[in-house]
């Protein structure tokens, strides 16, 4: 597949207009020009440097943001290897983007550094597109922090191809199979329920059961982040999940999303447990089995948070169910007696441990 030649810098001049870039950014996403000595170079193509050449990632992607939370989000799926660390761009407090069909990553980095400067989204995206000799092979959508919209689908982009600008969000597709991919997933966006995560993965799912990319399933992704930046990234990306190569992408990223959340739940747990609040520890840990009943992780500690409020009896089942399918989880239960994370008397500790010898 040909490869458009990508725009040059100094022709974001006039959109990058009293907007501060440090030097180090812009750099980021140079190199230097290798053609050989003699030959041309090509058209709308800075002599010296050139951005690092586009990869042909036709997919079908949302973006949104949420406005009970003020959080932003990116979810894709695509035909391609590792769709996540090309297409999703976001940072807590600005907005997020995606950038596919022929990609040209830099849209994402730089469309976010314009918001920060206090661009809208459409001044942003005008001057990424105005700049780019490529222009028409792009699929940019980009939502901020105010939950203004903007989205570009090029002439040149492999049909079926199109886009849905809705309240807050936009769906976009390129390379599909019917071209009513990007409204479907836009209804049902509109129509979930639940949380940010869930509805985003709905528009997927959605994408999915009119066909989506007509060459098949390979990855998917969903990034969202913060309302506000904390300084602590670890903390503003609140769900940053990625199916690299799988048969079912998005049905494997619903699973991710799923454990993900039910992982949120248990942190909540350990949490409560560190601050002795045996009855926040018993819900959270209890909602993270209810979410996840197959893993013995979350067993496990519902029932230490159990036992820790006073609910013995009714912790000795789920400590049974572990204990005969891992031996080792009974190994280490009087291990944490000392340090006063499992709070028994030695009577109910053996009890406990009864159900090791069944």
């Amino acid at each position: 597949m040909a490869i458009l030649p990508a725009r040059s810098i100094p022709a974001l001049g006039p959109f990058l207009a009293n907007v501060v870039i440090p030097v180090g950014t812009l750099l980021g996403f140079l190199v230097p020009a290798s053609a050989p000595a003699g030959e041309p170079t090509p058209a709308g193509r800075n002599p010296n440097f050139a951005l690092v050449a586009p990869r042909p990632v036709h997919t079908y992607s949302i973006v949104a943001w949420d406005p009970e939370t003020g959080a932003m989000g990116v979810a894709v799926q695509s035909h391609w290897f590792s769709v996540g660390s090309i297409v999703s761009w976001a940072e807590a407090g600005v907005g997020a983007v995606a950038t596919q069909s022929l990609v040209d990553a830099s849209y994402g980095p730089l469309a976010l550094e314009m918001l920060k400067a206090g661009r809208s989204p459409e001044d942003a995206l005008r001057g990424l597109l105005a700049a780019d000799a490529g222009a028409d092979v792009r699929q940019v959508a980009i939502v901020d922090a105010q939950g203004r919209v903007a989205v570009h689908t090029g002439a040149r982009c492999i049909p079926e191809a199109g886009h849905h600008e809705g309240k807050h969000y936009t769906t976009q597709a390129n390379l599909m199979e019917r071209n009513t991919v990007w409204d479907a997933m836009a209804k049902a966006y509109e129509s979930a329920e639940g949380a940010f995560a869930l509805r985003l993965l709905a528009a997927l799912e959605a994408a999915q059961k009119e066909k989506g990319d007509i060459r098949g399933r390979q990855s998917a992704a969903i990034l969202i982040v913060a309302a506000k930046a904390t300084g602590r990234p670890w903390e503003d990306r609140l769900v940053d999940l990625r199916v690299e190569d799988d048969p079912d992408p998005v049905g494997e990223l619903k699973r991710l999303v799923r454990l993900h959340t039910a992982y949120q739940h248990m942190n909540a747990g350990d949490a409560a447990m560190e601050h002795e609040d045996t009855e926040a520890a018993r819900r959270e840990y209890g909602q993270a089995e209810a979410l996840m009943p197959e893993s013995l992780e979350m067993v496990y500690w519902h029932a230490v948070a159990l036992a820790n409020a006073g609910s013995v009896d009714e912790s000795i089942p789920l400590f049974t169910s572990v204990f005969r399918k891992d031996r080792n989880w009974a190994t280490l239960t009087p291990r944490l007696v000392p340090i006063k994370l499992l709070n028994v008397s030695e009577a109910d500790l053996a009890r406990i441990l009864a159900g090791n010898r069944r």
